[in-house]
């Protein structure tokens, strides 16, 4: 595709090393967004409460015909896996809207992400992409098949994004001030667990959703490069042990730049998961921080993904080259 006037030339789609990424354009008031649901269906009361903070930011949310529907079969599916990508490709390629945000994770994102149309995507413009947890699948999917930076955030139709003012202002600023968002500086309690310094591009997201990529085709097949983020929620420490141990066995972790870690939610006791951590990325040798404050804890960080950036492990601060959005 032809990049928009300013915009870094977009990379070839591949799944090598990790890359700089072309930035979508920041939003103004008066945008119109689009709300759709990649993964589980967003509970209707959350759904509609969630489009009216998005309306006081003072934009125009929309959720599209399908968002609020479940499978007919598979209630934790919103809608058939074909019409949820023929919904986010839609979404995308729609002109009218400025950004796509994911209403809800859960699970489901895996099941429709190779029936997205990528070349379609790939010929539109870029926009932001805002989601995180089950969403992991896509923000992999749009870096590798359509080098497009996106938005590990808060999705509209939870929780957290309802009652956490800090998430929404880390979200808000990200989106409409990216300037300010150049300097991500993790929640209180962050410290390195290996201390140092490091660049490379930022990427990553759910553990368990970047495991299970493992081997797919057009699927990222190294971490080399790249600054990796990493958290989780309802996972054993013997079950973070192992994706961590797949990960390393397929080879996927040697070269990466350093690490960020985020929450882990429902992993049972912080110790005992910090031991799995420090034991399975400790020996990469590479600077890694701690509880940074991302993901499913509270406060949760908008960080971006597919952006060069300074990790500073004993400041426990993120430093962008360039702003998130244009």
């Amino acid at each position: 595709m032809t990049s928009p006037p300013g915009a870094a030339p977009t990379p070839a789609p591949g799944p090598g090393a990790v890359r700089a990424l072309t930035r979508p354009p920041r939003l103004r008031p008066g945008d119109r967004v689009a709300v759709v649901a990649p993964s589980g269906p967003p509970p209707p009361e959350r759904l509609e409460a969630g489009l009216r903070i998005l309306r006081d930011w003072g934009l125009d949310p929309v959720a599209l015909p399908r968002t609020p529907a479940a499978h007919r079969d598979l209630a934790y599916l919103a809608g058939e896996d074909r019409l949820r990508a023929q919904e986010l490709t839609e979404a995308w390629c729609d002109p009218a809207f400025a950004a796509v945000l994911s209403a809800r994770g859960g699970y489901g994102a895996q099941r429709m992400v190779d029936l997205v149309d990528w070349d379609a995507i790939r010929a539109a413009p870029p926009k932001p992409f805002v989601g995180y947890s089950d969403a992991t699948a896509l923000h992999e999917a749009f870096a590798v098949r359509a080098g497009v930076a996106t938005l590990h955030g808060p999705m509209p139709a939870t929780e957290a994004f309802l009652t956490d003012a800090a998430a929404r202002a880390s979200l808000h600023t990200t989106l409409f001030d990216p300037e300010r968002a150049r300097v991500v500086e993790a929640r209180a309690g962050a410290r390195a667990m290996v201390p140092g310094r490091a660049r490379g591009t930022t990427f990553g997201g759910c553990l368990a959703l970047l495991a299970a990529d493992l081997g797919v085709p057009g699927t990222r097949t190294s971490a080399r490069g790249g600054l990796l983020l990493l958290e989780d929620v309802g996972e054993d420490d013997y079950r973070i042990d192992r994706l961590l141990t797949q990960l390393l066995r397929a080879d996927w972790l040697t070269g990466v730049a350093g690490v960020l870690l985020g929450s882990w939610a429902d992993c049972g006791r912080y110790e005992e998961v910090r031991a799995v951590l420090l034991d399975r990325l400790g020996p990469l040798g590479v600077p890694v921080v701690e509880e940074f404050g991302f993901g499913h804890g509270p406060g949760a960080l908008t960080v971006p993904l597919g952006v060069p950036a300074l990790l500073d492990a004993d400041a426990c601060r993120l430093v962008l080259d360039v702003a998130p959005l244009r």
